[in-house]
């Protein structure tokens, strides 16, 4: 009597088991059901950082999607996200470049380590993602380079009527930049509460301002 290989008896174990289930696997929908609910189950409060981190909304369940949004979903993405903007008060969009720096160069906050979610707590980052400054030596390349960002953009006066759209433009971006792609990277500063209204002004002036290092 012919005896057969262990490895031939689980091949044939794995087949019959494979199509004794064919009928019964569960859909792609039921698969990202459990997928959510073992995330979710991987994860608990701790300091500041919360499970509700894990509720993502349109853009985030579109952009994390293995199939790229329709134009359809883009545009209802970007329309919904333009009307969170906040427009700054007074229509003051530029504060100290000087503190802008420091919040470019700050990448503290939000962790679970962090005893506050208060924006005063938080920096903006910004050189992780972007070349701001020719004399820095360590940047990140994720997003484009901000070297002359205003230099370039023709603002010689952030006073000047003719340099509204850049300034609003860039407000908007800063706020929710969802607003312009749908699938942007960029954090939402003042869409998510990240930053202030004055911070964000401190931003701008890192960016527009003509005296600031970023524009020499």
């Amino acid at each position: 009597m012919q005896t057969l290989h262990p490895m031939k008896i689980l091949v044939v174990v794995t087949m019959v088991l494979a199509l004794a289930g064919c009928t019964s696997l569960p859909s792609s929908a039921e698969l990202d059901q459990q997928t959510v609910a073992a995330m979710k189950a991987s994860f608990r409060d701790q300091g500041i950082a919360k499970v509700d981190r894990l509720n993502q909304d349109l853009g985030q369940r579109a952009c994390s999607s293995p199939v790229a949004p329709g134009d359809d979903v883009v545009k209802r993405i970007e329309s919904e996200s333009m009307a969170t903007i906040k427009w700054p008060t007074g229509g003051r969009y530029l504060g100290d470049w000087r503190e802008g720096e420091k919040l470019a160069q700050n990448g503290r906050g939000m962790t679970w380590t962090d005893a506050s979610a208060a924006p005063k707590d938080n920096g903006a980052n910004c050189y992780n993602c972007h070349q701001i400054d020719k004399k820095e030596i360590s940047f990140g390349t994720i997003g484009p380079s901000l070297w002359n960002y205003g230099k370039l953009r023709g603002v010689r006066d952030p006073g000047d009527a003719a340099a509204a759209p850049i300034l609003q433009y860039t407000w908007g971006k800063l706020w929710n930049s969802k607003a312009y792609a749908a699938c942007s990277n960029m954090p939402r500063f003042g869409h998510m509460q990240l930053l202030d209204e004055d911070q964000l002004r401190h931003l701008m002036a890192l960016l527009l301002d003509p005296k600031s290092p970023v524009n020499q």
